[in-house]
């Protein structure tokens, strides 16, 4: 009797294990998977932390058969190249800014267009809901995984803007190809250059003026070189987060799935929350520093700004006419999200 009362427990603990066994999910005997995130921010940029902690819970989700290296400061590649280099694999995800090349994604220039969004948060999460039903044709050569904005930038300049007229003749580097419009039409040059060369733009007298977030002007090294600091939501830049398709192509469909899963609304919002929170948190930053000025508008000032970038939605309108979509439907689609993700202006 003692002997088969000891076999017995043996016997249910190897049942239970082979149980066991035959419910592991797919993603226990798939094949490891490395990927290649690519950032152009500098290293001690918040967005960074969050791309890993994104994946890490990829790793998690995954049962550690995908894993990530993420590669910060251009390392792969300059800032305007992040759209081709997941497209070519040079990264298998990059971060990419649309707006540095001016009209290759016409309607996902519409979000840079000024006095939309209030908010990084819960903007983030409204733009992602809102592209997704054109990514896949304006993005046709990635694998689009989620659009976020920063929280709202502004000017910051070396003299004092308050009204549109006042960019005339000015120089101004321009955050995106829609802001780059604006300044046109107020009668300003746009001096192109990615946010780590602001600076030395700045610095030589090559620009004037910057349209940019307010936690960035410090951490690129731009509060150095301009004073003036206009407090008001200007505009938010677009930027999406794609990852190569031949990569995702030779995936299993269950890795496939964990990646589907981490490219959602959510994780849109996920991902630019600290980044967010930095940059709202710039603006008291500014403030305390000696020698600069922060400066709201008036009312009628701002009805002024208002009535100025009209002329860039009618430029955005007929760019996204020749891509065969309605521009008013796009832009309704845009607002109608923000309101819905309580991130309108």
């Amino acid at each position: 009797m003692q002997t088969s009362f000891h076999r017995r427990p043996g016997a249910l603990a190897l049942t239970l294990a082979l149980a066991a066994s035959a419910m592991v999910p797919a993603l226990a005997q798939d094949k490891p998977v490395q990927i290649k995130l690519s950032s152009w921010v500098p290293a001690q940029h918040p967005l960074n932390p969050a791309l890993q902690a994104w994946a890490d819970d990829i790793k998690k989700a995954s049962n550690g058969s995908i894993t990530a290296i993420l590669f910060p400061s251009e390392q792969l590649g300059k800032a305007f190249d992040h759209y081709d280099m997941a497209r070519d694999g040079i990264a298998d995800f990059s971060y990419v800014n649309p707006g540095y090349q001016p009209g290759r994604f016409p309607v996902m220039a519409g979000a840079s267009l000024p006095f939309l969004f209030a908010n990084g948060k819960e903007g983030s999460a409204a733009i992602d809901d809102w592209y997704r039903a054109y990514a896949a044709k304006e993005m046709k050569d990635v694998k689009y995984c989620f659009a976020f904005v920063h929280d709202p930038g502004t000017f910051h300049s070396r003299k004092k803007i308050v009204l549109p007229t006042d960019v005339k003749g000015m120089k101004v580097r321009p955050a995106t190809s829609t802001v780059g419009q604006l300044i046109t039409s107020l009668g300003g040059t746009n001096v192109q250059a990615s946010a780590p060369e602001s600076r030395d733009m700045l610095e030589r007298g090559v620009a004037d003026a910057i349209t940019f977030p307010w936690g960035s002007i410090g951490l690129f090294g731009i509060d150095k070189v301009v004073k003036y600091h206009m407090d008001v939501p200007l505009y938010v830049t677009p930027f999406v987060w794609v990852m190569n398709k031949g990569k995702y192509d030779a995936m299993s469909a269950g890795q496939k799935k964990v990646i589907d899963d981490h490219c959602t609304s959510e994780w849109a919002q996920k991902v630019a929350a600290p980044w967010a929170d930095f940059e709202f948190a710039g603006r008291a930053r500014i403030a305390a520093q000696s020698g600069h000025e922060v400066y709201k508008l008036t009312a009628e000032q701002l009805d002024a700004w208002r009535k100025a970038a009209a002329p860039s939605e009618a430029q955005w309108s007929d760019s996204v006419k020749k891509t065969g979509e309605d521009p008013k439907a796009v832009m309704d689609a845009l607002k109608a999200s923000l309101a819905k993700h309580k991130s309108a202006l």
